[in-house]
């Protein structure tokens, strides 16, 4: 895990105090709410429909049980007892004073923390996969290009006001769990014919109002080139970027717009400039010193079978929550935030201070952050997972359900957001609650669905196999169902199949859409297998059955 540095520390700390003196000017008359904003944007702070909204950082996802235990303080002292961990793997406090959050932050920057560029049109925090060096799918761990591209990117003089804010993923694995091609800048690690390491470059993929899946524009960057090409990207983004409507700001749009032969003739040219002299080449002993943070998996003890009690909970919690290693004698452990009925994402300060404790027990002093809203234990030893179960367990985490139709994912919706149109969080808790009593769960495999609660998407609905939107129709609070969407290897939009469902009527639409894939797919044929063999029609019927 990285550690600050004198620059880091004192950067943090700088910036906490700033923040301190421009919260006392607004809380006493001497800025505008319109003055205010700009400001506290910069440092994460949001205002939403009943009170400010902190989103703290979580670079790459990657947290120390000390940084969790601090982040269940938080939540105890400053909020109602809760955090939200979102898509973008941070966590977001719904219910800070304005007065605090000064506090708050000074606190976070006691264990390396911070809500630096978690909002504002600049680069927003990295993400990656969450197996990151456990994966045994992995070419390389991504987590250091991760770090170099988050001090890189820190204050960046130059894309500190972009057109619109810019998202950057990076994957090292043989497939995708960090959703590049839905990222205005995706990179996947790749190696060439010489066993090379470099990136696969994808710029122009994102979600909202108009979701595109970005293309591929290099196929191999060489890994000292990395912030040369970045920086060229950039640059063509920030000249032709729209600045006059912020519908048509993101990069996806100008990638569309130039197209992508244009766009990466533009790049490259550019990129050519910034190569020639060198300056922004990465020294091989620097990316030697950053890899030096991110050490290799520790070993097991042991690697030879463990022998499991036959306690049938344990047997599914196993099935679904327990992920494979590179490293003998090790599991991933997955932390489902989703119990049947609760809200996604959700975790009490209780909650965090246990994960931190196993984390520090049982963990190697690891936990990660996923886009589905969950958290990871990266390292855990087979032979402490029933033990690790047991305590998840006694805090209500254990619910066996990760990678299934109830590990639904949902932004926080008209709950909380003033962006929202509808609500995603009892949507999703009644479908969730629905599925759980259909009995389908294990029938239906690795079937996923994404709620928004506005067009927006920060709840990934266009790339879920299936995606439910809300929409205000005169009032009223409709949901849209899409089909076919992907954030994987595969990746690929979800397609609109019909005219809006009454909230009600949608726990029950996505039932039928899921009886309608069993009766239709082939002996061991996945979700999106089935839909693209026999296209959208025999689910359409299975939507609107009932209407």
């Amino acid at each position: 895990m990285y550690q600050y540095d004198e620059y880091d520390a004192t950067l943090v700390r700088e910036r906490v105090e700033q923040f301190r003196h421009q919260v006392d000017r607004r809380l006493t008359g001497r800025l505008t709410e319109d003055q205010f904003k700009p400001l506290r944007l910069m440092n994460g702070v949001y205002l939403q429909l009943h009170a400010y909204m902190l989103r703290v950082a979580i670079p790459y996802g990657v947290l120390s049980g000390k940084q969790m235990r601090t982040l269940g303080h938080i939540a105890r002292r400053y909020d109602r007892n809760y955090g939200h961990f979102t898509t973008r793997q941070n966590i977001q406090y719904n219910w800070p004073a304005l007065v605090d959050i000064p506090d708050i932050l000074g606190q976070l920057a006691d264990v390396e923390m911070h809500a630096i560029q978690t909002s504002g049109n600049c680069i927003r925090n990295v993400t990656s996969d969450p197996y990151a060096g456990a994966a045994a799918d992995e070419i390389e761990d991504p987590r250091p290009w991760c770090e170099i591209i988050r001090q890189w990117s820190t204050f960046h003089p130059e894309f500190s006001f972009l057109p619109r804010k810019f998202k950057i993923a990076v994957t090292g694995a043989a497939e995708d769990r960090a959703a590049i091609r839905a990222h205005d800048i995706g990179l996947k690690v790749v190696k060439n014919d010489a066993g090379e390491t470099g990136f696969a470059v994808f710029p122009g993929g994102g979600q909202g109002r108009t979701p595109r899946i970005a293309p591929l524009i290099r196929e191999f960057l060489p890994v000292q080139e990395l912030l040369a090409y970045l920086t060229a990207i950039l640059r063509v983004y920030n000249l032709h970027g729209r600045r006059d409507n912020m519908y048509k700001a993101r990069i996806k749009i100008l990638v569309e717009s130039l197209g992508a032969d244009e766009f990466r003739r533009q790049v490259e040219e550019e990129y050519e400039k910034i190569a020639a002299d060198g300056s922004l080449a990465l020294p091989d002993e620097e990316i030697e010193r950053i890899r030096g943070f991110f050490p290799p998996p520790p070993q097991a003890e042991s690697a030879e079978p463990v022998q499991f009690s036959d306690d049938a909970d344990f047997a599914l919690w196993r099935k679904h929550n327990v992920r494979p290693h590179k490293v003998a004698g090790l599991k991933s452990v997955v932390i489902s935030l989703k119990p049947i009925g609760g809200t996604p994402g959700d975790a009490t300060s209780e909650q965090m201070e246990a994960v931190a404790d196993l984390a520090e027990q049982y963990g190697f002093d690891e936990v990660r952050v996923t886009m589905e809203q969950n958290l990871i234990l990266p390292h855990v030893r087979e032979a402490d997972l029933e033990a690790v179960w047991r305590a998840l367990a006694d805090i209500g985490f254990a619910t066996p359900n990760a990678y299934t139709a109830t590990d639904i994912v949902a932004c926080p919706g008209l709950d909380y957001c003033s962006l929202a149109n509808a609500r995603s969080i009892p949507i999703s808790q009644e479908i969730s609650t629905r599925l759980d009593k259909s009995g389908l769960i294990e029938d239906v495999g690795d079937v996923t669905i994404k709620i928004s609660g506005c067009i927006n998407a920060c709840g990934h609905h266009h790339i879920a196999h299936i995606g439910v939107l809300g929409v205000d129709k005169k009032g009223e609070e409709f949901y849209q169902i899409t089909l076919g969407g992907s954030h994987s290897d595969d990746a690929d939009i979800g397609s609109i199949v019909g005219k809006g469902l009454p909230g009600e009527d949608v726990p029950a639409a996505i039932e039928r859409i899921l009886r309608a894939y069993l009766a239709t797919r082939s002996d061991g044929e996945r979700f999106l297998d089935t839909l693209r063999r026999v296209g959208e029609e025999p689910f359409k019927e299975a939507i609107y059955e009932a209407a």
